[in-house]
């Protein structure tokens, strides 16, 4: 049993997936293999780099995140085009690591993919179910506002599937807007009836 998480950046989707993984499901991290990627001198890097140019990098030659995500989020073009680059190699290392958790642990092992681009990419089409992680933008701006600007969390939103579209792709919704307890109460939920799905 594959479960595919996604929902807008803020949302909560990795915590619903770590409660999943609370629950015996091997977690798959999109956004860490993303990251795991374009380290110095792999494929990706060197792709990346070709098409944006050194003014990426930091000091030490890696990849500044917070530069290329300065480019991207303000022009549509250069970010399909960094998509172009990344996807492939994401959803290969996806495949990859289903492989190994399926040749360890069998072939009904559980297993959740947490992906912010889950419904954009190639990735939709390994999971049995999917679920989508919805929250008020109050509650977004608030989560992120440590780390990201109101006008960088704007762009970010507004680069991504709007939500009504994802929603049309849902088996199960997640509503994170009332707190820790009420999220896991909706997990716990949502296992409870895919085991009994699995079990008839």
């Amino acid at each position: 049993m594959i479960i595919g998480i996604t929902g807008p950046i803020g949302s909560g989707k990795t915590t619903a997936a770590k409660i999943f993984s609370r629950h015996h499901f091997a977690r798959i991290d999109a956004d860490e293999i993303g990251h795991r990627i374009i380290k110095k001198n792999s494929v990706a890097y060197k792709k990346i780099i070709k098409e944006f140019g050194n003014e990426i990098l930091d000091k030490k030659k890696n990849i500044d995140r917070k530069k290329l995500g300065n480019i991207v989020f303000n022009d549509d073009k250069k970010l399909k085009k960094l998509n172009s680059i990344a996807h492939p190699i994401i959803v290969s290392a996806i495949k990859d690591k289903i492989k190994k958790i399926k040749a360890e642990c069998g072939d009904n092992s559980k297993i959740v993919i947490d992906a912010p681009l889950l419904l954009e990419t190639e990735t939709k089409n390994l999971a049995d179910k999917i679920i989508v992680v919805k929250s008020s933008k109050e509650k977004i701006v608030k989560r992120l506002s440590k780390k990201y600007t109101k006008e960088k969390i704007e762009k970010i939103l507004k680069v991504q599937m709007p939500l009504y579209k994802k929603l049309k792709h849902a088996d199960f919704v997640i509503d994170n807007s009332k707190g820790l307890k009420r999220l896991e109460e909706q997990v716990v939920k949502i296992i409870n009836h895919l085991c009994s799905l699995s079990y008839k």
